[in-house]
C-alpha cells in the first residue's frame, strides 16, 4: 500500500494547480457560479417568479430575490420532498439532508441535488485530501482506513425516490466505491441512530483497525477515544494506532477541545478544520495551523456577506467578496446547486484573510448575548472558556450561558451552565480569569463590566457529568452534529436544564 504514496502525491500536485486558480481568481470565479446557477434555474417555478431569463447581473439578482430564511423556503422545499419537480432546481433531487435544529425543536430538510454532491461536497472532500498531499507529500494517509465518526439518523425514505437523514449519513450512503474502501467502519454501524450503542459498535470494530485519520465531532470523538482505550487497555491513541496522522474537526469551535486530543493522541498528529454544513461545503483549511479556512468559490455556492446589523431589516445590505473587511462580523447568504436562493445560513464568520480569502466561522445570529449591550458572541466565549481552561488546569466538557436580568436587588450578569471533565482546584479562581478574558477579546462586554455597574462577574454553576447529553436525548438530539446552544438571549434553555436537575 506505501508504493500508493509517490502516485497519490504527484496526482494532489496536479490537481493543486487547478485549486490555485480558482483562489487566485475568487471574484470571477464566483461571477461564473452565479450565472451557471440562474442559466440553470431560469425556467423553474421560483426562477420563473423572480425572473432570472433577465438577470444579467449581480445587482439585478440581489434587486430581483430578497434574502431569504428556512421559514420562506419551506413551502417549496417541502413540495420538493413530495416529489414535484422544476420547482427551486431544474433536476431532480431526491435526497434532503436533515439538520440538527439547534435553535428549536423543528428540523430543517436541506435539498441536495447530484449537483450538491458532485460540485460541491465531494469536489470539496477531494480538494481537502488534495491540499494536504501537498503539504505533506510522503503521507501514509491512503495506505490505512479513515475512521468517520457521523451519521447519527438512519436513512428515512418518503417514497421509492426520495430519501433524508443527517448530513453525514446522506453523503455516506452517497459516497464513491472508492471513499466505502478506504473507510471504517461498515455503512451498518456508520449510520446507527442510537448513539451509546453506535459509541460502543464503533469502538469495538476500529479498535484493531489501522487508523490513518478520523473525522467527526470533537465531544463524540473525545468518548469514542477513550473508550478504545479502556478495551484496548492502553493509555493513550498512539499506542492503539501509531499510523494515525490525521484529526478532520467542525461543526463545533476546536478551541475548548485541543488540549484535551493533544493529550490524549499522546504522539503529534496534524489538525484540519472543515466548514461542512447540512446547506454545502464553504471552506477548510489549507494547511494545519492556518488561521482560518479557505473559502472555496468555485464549488456550485454562490456568496454574499451581510454585515450582522443588517439582520432583522426589512431589506438588509449584503456585499460580495471585493467588499468585505478584516475582522468584521458578517452573517452568510448563499445560493446553491440544490435550490437555495439567497439563502440566510444562520452563521456568523469573520475574514481572517483576503489574498487567499480565509474564514472562521465565529457565532450563530441567533446565538449571543446581548442583554445589556455586551454583544457576547461564541467566538468570544469559546475563547475565554479555553484561557481560564489552561490558566487554572482545568477541562471543559460542555458549556451554555444566557443573561442574569436586572431585579430590584442587583444589577445583570451572565449564567454560565459548565460541565467539567476536570473541575478547577479554585472554582472563583476560573470565574476570574474566564471573566477577564471576555473582557480582553471583547471591548463592549469590558465596558459594561466596568466596576460592576451594569454586569456583575460571571455566575458559574457546575452540572453533574452527563446533563448535557441528558438534554440532548430529551430532544432527540444525541449524536452527530447536534449540540446544545453555547449562548442564548434568553433565559429559555437555562432554566429547562436546571429544571432537570
Amino acid at each position: 500500500m506505501k508504493l500508493l504514496s509517490p502516485a497519490i502525491s504527484k496526482l494532489a500536485r496536479m490537481r493543486w494547480w487547478r485549486i490555485r486558480n480558482w483562489s487566485n481568481h475568487p471574484v470571477a470565479a464566483q461571477r461564473e457560479v452565479l450565472q451557471e446557477l440562474v442559466t440553470a434555474a431560469q425556467y423553474t417555478e421560483f426562477g420563473k417568479k423572480h425572473h432570472f431569463s433577465r438577470l444579467f447581473s449581480i445587482r439585478d439578482f440581489k434587486k430581483s430575490v430578497p434574502v431569504l430564511e428556512y421559514d420562506v423556503m419551506r413551502p417549496y422545499i417541502e413540495r420538493m420532498m413530495q416529489g414535484e419537480e422544476n420547482i427551486l432546481w431544474n433536476t431532480p433531487v431526491n435526497w434532503f439532508a436533515k439538520s440538527s435544529g439547534t435553535t428549536s425543536d423543528k428540523s430543517k430538510f436541506i435539498p441536495v441535488g447530484e449537483e450538491s454532491l458532485h460540485d460541491n461536497h465531494f469536489k470539496a472532500s477531494k480538494d481537502v485530501l488534495t491540499t494536504y498531499y501537498n503539504n505533506f507529500p510522503s503521507s501514509d494517509l491512503l495506505t490505512g482506513k479513515g475512521l468517520v465518526v457521523g451519521g447519527s439518523h438512519e436513512i428515512s425514505k418518503i417514497n421509492e425516490d426520495i430519501h433524508y437523514g443527517d448530513l453525514s449519513a446522506v453523503l455516506l450512503q452517497n459516497s464513491p466505491f472508492w471513499g466505502q474502501w478506504l473507510r471504517t467502519p461498515e455503512l451498518s454501524i456508520a449510520l446507527l441512530d442510537e448513539w451509546e450503542t453506535k459509541i460502543e459498535q464503533l469502538a469495538q470494530r476500529t479498535a484493531n483497525e489501522n487508523v490513518t485519520s478520523i473525522a467527526g465531532v470533537p465531544t463524540w470523538t473525545l468518548v469514542l477515544l477513550k473508550r478504545i482505550l479502556a478495551i484496548k487497555q492502553k493509555q493513550n491513541i498512539h499506542e492503539v494506532w501509531p499510523n494515525l496522522e490525521l484529526y478532520i474537526h467542525g461543526g463545533v469551535s476546536f478551541i475548548p477541545y485541543r488540549d484535551q486530543f493533544q493529550k490524549i493522541m499522546g504522539a503529534d498528529i496534524n489538525y484540519l478544520e472543515i466548514y461542512n454544513a447540512s446547506e454545502g461545503f464553504f471552506a477548510a483549511q489549507e494547511k494545519p495551523g492556518d488561521e482560518g479556512m479557505l473559502l472555496f468559490t468555485e464549488h456550485g455556492i454562490f456568496y454574499e456577506f451581510m454585515p450582522v446589523e443588517e439582520y432583522g431589516k426589512t431589506n438588509p445590505q449584503t456585499i460580495g467578496l471585493k467588499e468585505v473587511e478584516l475582522g468584521k462580523q458578517y452573517a452568510l447568504v448563499i445560493s446553491t446547486t440544490g435550490g437555495l436562493w439567497r439563502y440566510l445560513v444562520g452563521d456568523t464568520i469573520r475574514f481572517t484573510g483576503l489574498n487567499p480569502y480565509k474564514i472562521v466561522v465565529s457565532g450563530r445570529l441567533k446565538h449571543y448575548i446581548n442583554a445589556f449591550g455586551e454583544e457576547v458572541i461564541v467566538d468570544n466565549t469559546d475563547k475565554a472558556i479555553a484561557i481560564a481552561s489552561a490558566k487554572t488546569g482545568a477541562v471543559v466538557t460542555e458549556y451554555t450561558a444566557a443573561p442574569v436580568y436586572f431585579s430590584d436587588n442587583s444589577n445583570g450578569a451572565h449564567e454560565w451552565l459548565i460541565e467539567f471533565e476536570l473541575a478547577p482546584q479554585n472554582m472563583e479562581g476560573f470565574v476570574t480569569e474566564l471573566d477577564n478574558a471576555l473582557k480582553d477579546c471583547n471591548s463592549d462586554y469590558e465596558a459594561k463590566r466596568y466596576k460592576g455597574i451594569a454586569l456583575r462577574q460571571p455566575l458559574v454553576r457546575v452540572l453533574p457529568t452527563g446533563t448535557f447529553n441528558t438534554w440532548l436525548r430529551r430532544h432527540g438530539k444525541l449524536g452527530g452534529q447536534h449540540k446544545v446552544p453555547r449562548l442564548s438571549n434568553e433565559r429559555r434553555l437555562v432554566e429547562e436544564i436546571m429544571a432537570m436537575l
